[in-house]
Order: C-alpha cells, then structure tokens, then sequence
C-alpha cells in the first residue's frame, strides 16, 4: 500500500488534534511500552538540565497527558501544561494547571517562565520556527529550555533494532490496544523533523544561546538544552 502524503499547514494542525484526541485514554499505556519504560528517566535528566532553583514557573509545551508536568512537580518545580488537545489535557492526571492553546500563538505574557521543556512533540507543529519563536517569547532573558525529541541510532545493530521496533513493532502495537491509524502515523511523522544543525540553528535564530545537543542511549533519543539570550 502506497502511503498518503502526510499533512501540512492547517491540514496538519486538525490532523495533530484529532489523532491525539482520539488516543488521549490510552496514550499514557501504549507509550510506556513503546518506550519500554525508558522514557520517564529520559525525562527526569531533561529536567535536572534545566539547573533551575526550586518553585520555579515552567511551561510544558505540547504537555499531553503530563508526563513531564508531573516529573517537574516532583523535582520541586511549578509547571504549567499546554497541549493543542484538550482530549490529552483532559486525561491527564494530576495537572493542575493546564491551557489549551496552539503552541505557535499561546496565550501567555512575555517573559512570564523561568523555564521550557517539551517531549517527543517538536515533529507534530505545524509552524516549528514559530513555535521556537514563541518560546522564547514567553522566557525570561536566562531562562532555561530543555527539549526531547526521538532520534535514530546512526550505525549497526541498535539502528536495524531501533528501525524494526519503531517501524514495525510500534505501529502494531499501537493498532492493538489504540488506534491504528495513529500509531501507523507516529514513525511517518519524523520526515518532518529537520536535521540536528537546523533545529540548533532555528533555535539560535529564535534567540537561544548555548545551544547543546546530546544523543540519549546510543541515539535512542535527542535532547536538546539553551539559555534564552538577553
């Protein structure tokens, strides 16, 4: 069977929402064995890189169900979730405070965060230059962002492991206990993930410094770590 096209523009954005609306209930579950539980230390080190002092304000981008709003609660900070889906903000459990909004246009004062963390989500926006723009916008000169994002392992027998998993496995998975649909659209949805230099660069011209890039267990995953410039 020969792939559709995938989304763009506006096509895409009611596409993001509706998919993961659609999958909110059990989003949690099927991520935890597509990751084999991995992801949540993943999390925990994406936080501890913001080197931020307790109770500081962070902003969780495209938060979902709040898996990293509840690893910043639990390191002493206060987040706050915005999700494109109000489906996945609604399952989320243990959110306190939580906005809907696009993440290209949100709907807070500039300079209001201490801090920004977004998981897995930076494939999914419609508009990625945009959205850096935005958090920046909403960062305080100083303020720390701490990004994670899938990756693929470069070479051997952890790539063609990776590719199976991934490309195979996922989506069979997902087709399962979720949505076939969806989760046959997860490894397709990477092709829209610029390179490593374009997303430093994209950051560097939305006013980050210091921009570091860091592979996660032989390239499992990405991470990516800046300071919003003065």
């Amino acid at each position: 069977m020969i792939d559709t096209p995938l989304p763009t523009g506006e096509d895409k954005t009611r596409a993001v929402r509706t998919m993961f609306d659609a999958i909110a209930g059990r989003y949690e579950m099927v991520n935890k064995m597509m990751t084999l539980g991995l992801d949540g230390r993943w999390r925990r080190r994406a936080v501890r890189d913001l080197q931020l002092p307790p109770r500081s304000v962070v902003l969780d981008v495209a938060a979902g169900t709040g898996d990293f709003t509840r690893e910043l609660v639990r390191q002493g900070q206060r987040p706050v979730a915005t999700d494109l889906s109000f489906g996945m903000l609604h399952a989320g459990r243990h959110v306190d405070r939580r906005v809907q909004a696009d993440a290209s246009a949100m709907p807070f004062v500039d300079a209001g965060f201490d801090g920004v963390t977004c998981g897995y989500a930076l494939r999914n926006f419609t508009d990625l230059g945009a959205t850096f723009d935005e958090m920046a916008r909403v960062l305080r000169p100083g303020g720390r962002l701490s990004l994670l994002e899938v990756a693929e392992p470069e070479k051997g027998l952890l790539r063609a492991g990776f590719r199976f998993w991934f490309r195979r496995v996922v989506p069979f998975i997902g087709s399962m206990v979720s949505d076939r649909a969806a989760y046959h659209y997860l490894p397709r949805s990477t092709a829209y993930l610029p390179t490593t230099a374009e997303i430093i660069s994209m950051l560097n011209a939305s006013g980050f410094r210091a921009v570091n890039h860091r592979r996660v267990m032989g390239g499992l995953s990405q991470q990516f770590v800046a300071t919003r410039g003065a």
